[in-house]
């Protein structure tokens, strides 16, 4: 079994959780997940299935889309509702205040990560050093936000803004309770995250995803290809070609390309990722173009 399947991650599982559950269903141990979410988290988690286990480094640096739900006036020491409560105080920001604070928090930053999360200072992660209630410096990590759009908010008798729901789109590495603790500095009353929802990792979307009930439920009834999707589902992006019959042997050894191997011969940029496949269209590796050589080099293999 080889592919990918889009989960629905509901909430109070962490991601190893969703490995572990689906290594029972499914009863292999050849699975990975392909981005940690808060175990409070909702949404979008691809997980390779054998072969597929190669790409997960690739979906990795992915960008990805939430929608979250920052509540204003309240800090915790989690940056989310999970935490114990630091400071509360009466928000006295209009909607305008926030859009320009959305405006001014998209591009590139440096973003401190939080204490509660699994990022390592000398040998020891980070959350097990804030239950000893321990805080360290951490050196900010530079994140891009492509996307930061109010969608609405709720407001008070007065017209204060209380709690607002964002869609972010924003690359790998970035802690969006992190990027709404700053925010809500940039306010001057403080926020943490009331709710986070993974909506689209890379090319997988929430519209295709399905819930470990689903999953148990398509193997019972003999229906798993249907929620099981290729191995190339994350590789469509990248070009296509195809292998002349004369050198399928050699392909199937792992050696480097050239270009009169193809059955369509063109031109690649340095560094280019092409989908390799045999004569019978089955998908065999991920190549990269080295210029220097005019070869293809195997970059990821998917052999029997």
């Amino acid at each position: 079994m080889d592919g990918i399947i889009t989960i629905y991650k509901e909430a109070g599982y962490t991601s190893f959780d969703v490995v572990a559950k689906l290594r029972g269903i499914l009863k292999t141990k050849k699975i990975g997940h392909t981005g940690t979410l808060d175990p409070q988290a909702t949404g979008v988690l691809p997980v390779c299935i054998g072969k597929a286990t190669k790409l997960c480094e690739l979906l990795l640096e992915k960008e990805k889309t939430y929608e979250a739900v920052m509540l204003l006036g309240t800090t915790t020491d989690t940056e989310d509702m999970t935490g114990v409560i630091q400071k509360e105080v009466e928000p006295f920001v209009r909607k305008e205040e926030v859009a320009l604070v959305c405006r001014a928090f998209t591009g590139t930053y440096g973003q401190v990560p939080p204490m509660y999360s699994a990022l390592k200072v000398n040998g020891k992660r980070l959350y097990e050093l804030a239950r000893e209630g321990k805080e360290v410096v951490r050196e900010p990590r530079e994140v891009v936000i492509y996307e930061n759009t109010p969608l609405s908010y709720l407001e008070n008798e007065n017209g204060f803004v209380k709690e607002v729901v964002l869609r972010i789109r924003c690359s790998k590495g970035t802690y969006i309770r992190s990027l709404l603790r700053d925010m809500g500095e940039a306010l001057s009353c403080g926020a943490c995250m009331k709710s986070l929802c993974r909506t689209k990792a890379g090319p997988f979307t929430i519209s295709e995803a399905v819930t470990l009930s689903d999953v148990e439920r398509a193997r019972d009834e003999d229906r798993l290809r249907e929620v099981l999707l290729p191995l190339d589902a994350m590789l469509m992006h990248y070009e296509k070609a195809c292998i002349l019959p004369e050198w399928e042997r050699y392909l199937y050894n792992g050696n480097k390309l050239t270009m009169e191997m193809l059955s369509k011969e063109r031109s690649f940029s340095p560094s280019e990722r092409i989908r390799v496949y045999d004569t019978k269209d089955v998908l065999t590796g991920l190549y990269q173009f080295c210029e220097k050589e005019q070869l293809l080099r195997a970059e990821k293999m998917f052999l029997p």
